[in-house]
């Protein structure tokens, strides 16, 4: 190609750059997503599931009084997500075969585990790719196992999102959570904030088909 050609060709990636910039990262979301987004949405997880009180695992309400000091009443990620799959009908590690206490972390080694696989989870390669099963409607999660068998992990779900390539660069899949803060819709890449290290390369993500 002469010189003529390649300015050409430069100017048309030029033009076309922002374009492609602002189209979704991870291809439409199909209805099977939308059905798996009113899901989650009503989990209604930004009023249930709420830190700093011991809840109901199924349903996020507190089951014990305002002064309880016991356990498993600091953050309940896992609860939630255990509860995310027992409404859409998938089963993950959750009460009784394991307590709230540390659940994050043994779910984390369980799904990549012979009852994890047995049971339908399999591994998933990429964050882009998490993006685009969810967006298909498909149960997928990031989770962290804490190296610390004393400290917590922490989980999160991936919801159907059409963020643009840009943004998925610099957030990863957008999630929705319950931690300190409970959030229906936020960038996975800000949602380990409180396990430094953890985001992106100690994280591991799987995926469950939805009946």
């Amino acid at each position: 190609m002469n010189r003529r050609g390649l300015l050409l060709l430069g100017l048309a990636y030029t033009i076309a750059w922002p374009a492609l910039a602002d189209q979704p990262c991870c291809g439409p979301i199909t209805a099977a997503g939308r059905r798996l987004a009113a899901v989650l949405d009503g989990m209604n997880v930004e009023s249930l599931w709420l830190a700093h009180q011991h809840v109901d695992w199924k349903t996020g309400e507190p089951d014990r009084s305002a002064d309880y000091s016991g356990s498993s009443k600091s953050t309940h990620c896992s609860a939630f997500a255990a509860a995310v799959g027992l409404r859409l009908g998938i089963y993950m590690l959750r009460p009784p075969e394991h307590g709230q206490l540390l659940l994050a972390s043994a779910q984390t080694e369980w799904f990549n585990s012979g009852g994890g696989q047995g049971a339908g989870w399999r591994p998933v390669a990429s964050m882009q790719a998490a993006q685009e099963l969810a967006n298909q409607g498909k149960l997928v999660v990031i989770s962290y196992a804490n190296p610390n068998p004393r400290r917590p992990g922490h989980i999160v779900i991936v919801r159907p999102s059409t963020k643009s390539a840009a943004q998925f660069a610099i957030e990863g899949p957008q999630v929705i959570q319950a931690a300190t803060y409970n959030r229906a819709s936020s960038p996975a890449a800000t949602s380990f904030h409180a396990h430094p290290g953890a985001w992106p390369n100690e994280v591991r993500v799987f995926v469950h088909d939805v009946p």
